[in-house]
């Protein structure tokens, strides 16, 4: 675990950036600016909570989250990397790659001249790493949080062959009521409905929700608006290199038996996740480097 008095000696900024514990093993960076508020936690290069000054929480997470070291925490802005979803081969494996349950080291921390902070996270080719994924591909995060968010993944190929990763920033968005919720952005666009055993369905206007939806939208790189008239305000998400948008709620029956989306949790969030999977995973060339960008902004 990292030592809160040397993270907030090398990384603290005033009162504007400081780490403490969220429980008992959870080591977070606590940001309060003229812009923001948030949390991230330094597993995962996770952003836990992000609220524009005076605004409502942008970020959903969940009220039963376990912050359990090596556990995935239910809510925030997940990093599924270097695989989306089950790995193709092995069972075992974990679901969505190892990035999100493992602590990743703080290269740098700064106040940006028009007041958001800039946080840089980096995993690093180890032993531990090289046992699920034989490749040596340093990863960073790039987060910048102010009035918006802004999330960016590198990932550099340090092989002397191609490699190919499958990705997304599996971002847990909250919302009033789910059922009053329309996201906007992907009409016409072709989507493999998992819950409807991966069958491939072209999009007809706006997404409405009133059951399961867990659907891999491709060869799309739209920006999408998550439209909540109960709270009136819009989610706007804009996006680079990325070829897929993943729109999921769980609904009633699958998110209690998950055990930690608290009561109902599932009327107030909605994912809509920015990646590259299915049939848009990426080629990384050797020396070359690929970067998946994300914006999050809101609009009364």
């Amino acid at each position: 675990m990292h030592d809160i008095t040397d993270l907030n000696s090398h990384f603290g900024i005033g009162e504007q950036l400081m780490f403490s514990l969220l429980g008992e093993n959870m080591v977070v960076a606590d940001i309060n600016t003229d812009l923001c508020t948030a949390r991230v936690a330094i597993q995962g290069a996770q952003v836990l909570e992000w609220a524009p000054k005076g605004q409502r929480s942008v970020i959903w997470l969940s009220t039963d989250a376990k912050f359990i070291p090596g556990k995935s925490i239910r809510g925030g802005t997940p990093v599924c990397w270097p695989w989306f979803g089950a790995h193709a081969t092995n069972s075992d494996y974990p679901a969505h790659g190892y990035a999100r349950t493992v602590d990743w080291d703080l290269l740098s921390s700064e106040l940006l001249a028009d007041g958001r902070i800039k946080l840089v996270f980096s995993i690093q080719t180890s032993d531990a790493t090289r046992r699920v994924w034989p490749h040596t591909s340093p990863l960073e995060c790039h987060i910048f949080l102010g009035n918006t968010l802004e999330l960016e993944l590198i990932t550099r190929n340090d092989e002397s062959v191609p490699i190919i990763i499958s990705e997304a920033l599996h971002t847990y968005f909250a919302v009033s009521d789910v059922r009053q919720v329309r996201v906007s952005g992907l009409d016409a666009c072709e989507y493999l409905d998992k819950v409807d055993n991966f069958n491939r369905k072209t999009q007809q206007g706006v997404i409405n929700f009133s059951g399961e939806v867990d659907r891999v939208y491709l060869a799309t790189e739209s920006k999408c608006v998550i439209d909540d008239s109960n709270w009136k305000r819009q989610i706007h998400i804009t996006k680079r290199g990325s070829r897929s948008t993943v729109v999921w709620n769980p609904w009633i029956d699958k998110s209690q038996a998950m055990g930690d989306m608290g009561e109902s949790g599932y009327l107030n969030m909605l994912c809509v996740e920015s990646g590259n999977a299915a049939s848009d995973v990426v080629t990384i060339e050797p020396a070359k480097e690929h970067r998946l960008w994300v914006r999050y902004h809101v609009e009364s």
